[in-house]
């Protein structure tokens, strides 16, 4: 069982990847408009700052916001950012002078496809279910495309902080990302200075580095280093690179950032599981708190709240339904019916939500977060937490997730281990054929899908046995 989990957490590292582009919408939201011409204004407020002209890339980039030329757009993004994906020892000449600009360039970019790709409704309704949710002068950390630019997007003004001040996880071990929120933040937030950052990701490498050796000098119990983190000794050096990693060294800096602000409110969108803030996350809505101390628990009305605000959700997208009590086999059975060429008669829900191309991987990537974080309360019970409340919910969440999008690499995985570590191995089945049924044999997860079967119906078998 072991060799499976390990597969299935490989399987994981594949899901963070963004949906399907629809075809442009035609018309734009006002506020994404604004939210260009601010963001337009910082960039020249910038080359003012630093007596520069404006380069050319950008001034041309902007030239396709104003005329909301997404293609142009997204050719400009493409092709600058493939010279940073290089590496920043590739710019054999120095840094391009258009790279203290980049931030803002992406964050328009960013937004304006994500209202390309799911129309206007869907990506107002998550971004400003979240802006309305957090209270004025917090510090959000967004995880995901939408999570985060969406929220960027929609509010009144996101370089002043107002209505609070939101960042990305994602690229806070990144110093030139950093060196954008010192401009912008550094006057509000205590953010670590370009020591204290490398001082952070130099204690994550020799903790990696002991993880390392741990499992070289004793290989005969459980292995420390996650199979997805990429390590390597070169040089006599650990050598840390991939998105595990990268990610891992990121949890530590929302750590920090906590720690050294003992004030604001801070709220969390998930972008990839950290075990590390698990226990200072509590639900709140379509995201978490992060609270300044773990928590020894879930309080019942926090569970309360949660549960009637999914139910609530859910109900206006796919009627009502699922239940907490609604059987694997029935949820699949009526997934492959409404996503098969008949659909499904009796749905009561939303049908534009769920042939949708945004919104149902970005709401369900939100649920299954949630349904996680009771998954793991659930393997830490405390003295005053409740087990049974934990199991209840979790199942609940995770056929929430499922439900809201069967297609999702991240939400199947997970919802797969779930339902393996509750012993129930013919459900976890059901769930991974659907899926396979439901992903085109050309898609690069078809195969993945069907070596996870190949790993489960042996433990199928060995739990049906007396």
């Amino acid at each position: 069982m072991a060799k499976f989990r390990r597969f299935l957490f490989l399987g994981l590292i594949l899901i963070c990847g963004r949906p399907a582009t629809a075809a442009p919408t035609p018309a734009y939201p006002a506020q994404l408009r604004t939210f260009a011409r601010a963001k337009e204004r910082q960039e020249r407020q910038l080359a003012a700052q630093l007596q520069e002209r404006l380069p050319a890339e950008v001034a041309s980039f902007f030239q396709s916001a104003r005329r909301g030329d997404y293609p142009a757009m997204a050719d400009t993004v493409a092709r600058l950012g493939a010279q940073i994906a290089a590496g920043y020892e590739h710019f054999t000449n120095g840094l391009p002078a258009w790279l203290p600009f980049w931030q803002p360039m992406t964050e328009v970019e960013t937004g304006y496809e994500l209202f390309v790709q799911g129309g206007n409704h869907y990506p107002l309704a998550l971004g400003e279910g979240i802006i309305q949710s957090l209270p004025k002068g917090s510090i959000y950390f967004g995880g995901t495309d939408a999570g985060r630019m969406l929220v960027t997007v929609l509010s009144a003004d996101h370089a002043q902080g107002k209505p609070f001040y939101t960042l990305t996880q994602n690229a806070l071990a990144d110093d030139q990302y950093m060196n954008y929120l010192r401009g912008i933040y550094g006057h509000f937030i205590h953010l670590p200075t370009t020591n204290e950052l490398a001082q952070i990701q130099a204690d994550y490498e020799a903790e990696a580095l002991r993880r390392w050796q741990h499992d070289r000098q004793s290989p005969g119990e459980p292995h420390q280093v996650a199979p997805s983190e990429q390590l390597r000794l070169v040089n006599g050096r650990l050598r840390v690179q991939g998105p595990v990693s990268v990610m891992a060294m990121s949890a530590r800096v929302v750590k920090w950032i906590l720690e050294h602000n003992p004030r604001p409110e801070f709220y969390y969108e998930e972008s990839y599981p950290q075990e590390l803030l698990f226990p200072y996350l509590s639900p709140h809505g379509l995201v978490f708190e992060l609270n300044h101390e773990p928590l020894a628990a879930w309080s019942v009305a926090q569970m309360n709240a949660d549960h009637d605000y999914w139910t609530s959700q859910c109900g206006r997208w796919l009627g009502n339904w699922p239940q907490p009590n609604t059987p694997v086999a029935d949820l699949c059975a009526r997934l492959s019916a409404l996503h098969g060429p008949q659909g499904w008669p009796q749905f009561a829900g939303d049908r534009a939500f769920v042939t949708n191309a945004f919104a149902p991987r970005a709401f369900s990537k939100l649920r299954v977060a949630i349904a996680g974080l009771y998954q793991w309360r659930l393997a830490k019970p405390t003295e005053t937490e409740d087990r049974w409340r934990l199991q209840y919910e979790a199942s609940y969440a995770f056929r929430q997730a499922y439900a809201l999008d069967p297609t999702s690499p991240e939400v199947m995985y997970r919802f797969v281990n779930f339902l393996t570590t509750q012993s129930q191995v013919g459900d976890a089945i059901r769930v991974a054929q659907t899926t396979l049924a439901l992903t085109p044999e050309n898609s690069p997860y078809h195969h993945q899908y069907e070596l996870l079967l190949a790993q489960l119906k042996p433990h199928e078998s060995a739990a049906a046995e007396p």
